[in-house]
């Protein structure tokens, strides 16, 4: 298979940012970018989303809440819907 080198242009913080993210993946940035090329190619456009399963910081947020929440004894729980309503007069 003969290979050719492929030039393009980007910000640096875009370039640093994926590389860390590819390291954290185990890809260099050419494999990176192999993968996606192949891909494209063989689903005919944009292929796939390849991403590290970290939440963001609301999601965070939102996740280490809930917990607190679901492990204070003195948070009310509801067993139904319908108990949920009452106690929310709805």
């Amino acid at each position: 298979m003969a290979t050719t080198n492929l030039n393009i242009r980007m910000d640096k913080e875009v370039k640093d940012q994926a590389e860390q993210i590819f390291n954290e993946l185990g890809l260099n940035m050419t494999t990176a970018v192999n993968m996606f090329l192949r891909t494209t190619i063989r689903e005919n456009g944009i292929p796939f989303a390849l991403k590290l399963d970290v939440p963001n910081e609301t999601t965070a947020a939102a996740i280490q809440e809930g917990r607190r929440i679901a492990a204070d004894k003195s948070v009310p729980g509801y067993t139904s819907i319908d108990a949920l309503k009452a106690a929310l007069d709805i």
